[in-house]
């Protein structure tokens, strides 16, 4: 990739580069959490963006996406915003660093990436991390601490891409670390990294290459619904919130703002249980918990597809340890904690019957836990 960024931006700007990278990323369990205060579970994966930059002197900034084919060039004021949605995630970057006082000033950038688009990977996230990490090395001596620049990512979303998002996306692209998993709590910040090496277990992805379009779409009428069920309970979010609780408000709220929230109670007590077992090398437990998260995004909190639950029933029947839905939902992948002796089995079951069903098989992912948001030497 990295060869390919040199010819482009040589290209294009006669320049020497800097070279930046940052990560997609998976959660092993605790979806939909992350906005409602409670505990995720995610890990950056080899799979990024990586970007070429330069300063070029000027109050403009100048980039073009290898993969879409697109130039962008813009301003850095507020009514600068390019029209194409790609370019607005790096606007997006550089107003929300300029309003914290940090300083951005023109620059030349090509950019590519391999996190595959619309698969629940987090390519936004990545490209977000990439250039805040950039802009905050080559314009503020690294003076923002890597947890703001991934608020600094989250703010884009919020601000210019249309996404209430959660924190978690950003913060693995940001923070993640080669062979660890990270527990962070969405309320406090505090996070932990549990080593994930597991000796006799696989993660595999499945893409069901059914785009998911997060922007404009049910993820805020879900966000919505938690929001009201918190406020109804008198809570901020729905962190402290128990089925007791959410039981002894049922006359005051709809059937579907009650399914909304028992699923994201539930799923905050599996996370917290998946981190017991995962400490314990308990795998068979943290396959149990996939499972059910699965159903609960299918049944409760209704972000799955006919395609991922098709998915979900053949891993079952081909005895994988765990299987899940992941990502904000609507489509994308489903993650697959697999025995290494059935992994080969299980992927070309998959793809057959998928195929035979769907017309056409779904992509197949390795992952390695690696590390995020980084200067390329």
């Amino acid at each position: 990739m990295k060869n390919k960024l040199i010819k482009e931006f040589k290209s294009r700007f006669n320049e020497t580069p800097f070279f930046y990278a940052s990560a997609g990323r998976i959660n092993l369990i605790g979806e939909h959490t992350d906005y409602n205060g409670g505990f995720v579970f995610p890990g950056a994966i080899d799979k990024e963006i990586m970007a070429a930059i330069a300063p070029n002197s000027t109050d403009k900034i100048r980039v073009f996406s290898i993969d879409i084919n697109e130039y962008a060039e813009f301003g850095l004021n507020e009514d600068d915003a390019p029209s194409q949605s790609w370019a607005r995630y790096i606007f997006g970057v550089a107003r929300e660093i300029l309003k914290r006082g940090g300083v951005v000033k023109g620059f030349d950038a090509v950019f590519a990436g391999n996190v595959p688009l619309g698969s629940g990977l987090s390519s936004s996230a990545a490209l977000e991390s990439c250039f805040a990490f950039a802009l905050n090395d080559l314009f503020n001596d690294n003076g923002i601490d890597k947890f703001e620049l991934a608020r600094i990512g989250q703010s884009t979303e919020h601000n210019y891409c249309g996404v209430n998002c959660g924190i978690m996306d950003q913060f693995a692209s940001v923070m993640g670390q080669k062979g660890k998993l990270m527990r962070l709590d969405c309320r406090s910040m505090e996070f932990e990294y549990f080593p994930f090496n597991p000796e006799d277990y696989e993660l595999v992805l499945i893409d069901s290459r059914v785009k998911h379009e997060l922007a404009d779409s049910p993820y805020n009428k879900r966000r919505q619904s938690c929001e009201r069920v918190a406020k109804c309970l008198g809570l901020e979010t729905l962190r402290d919130a128990t089925m007791e609780m959410l039981e002894s408000i049922l006359p005051d709220i709809t059937a579907e703002d009650y399914f909304r929230a028992k699923f994201v109670i539930e799923e905050k007590d599996r996370v917290l249980a998946v981190c017991d077992a995962l400490t314990a090398g308990d795998y068979e437990t943290v396959g149990r918990k996939m499972y059910e998260t699965h159903r609960g995004l299918s049944k409760d909190y209704a972000v799955s597809c006919e395609e991922l639950d098709f998915l979900n029933d053949i891993a079952k029947e081909c005895g994988v340890t765990g299987s899940r839905i992941m990502g904000g939902g609507f489509g994308g992948c489903s993650i697959n904690l697999v025995k290494k002796d059935l992994r080969d089995s299980f992927v070309e079951i998959a793809k057959k019957k998928f195929n035979e069903k769907y017309g056409h098989e779904p992509k197949v992912y390795p992952v390695v836990i690696s590390d995020g948001a980084h200067k390329e030497e």
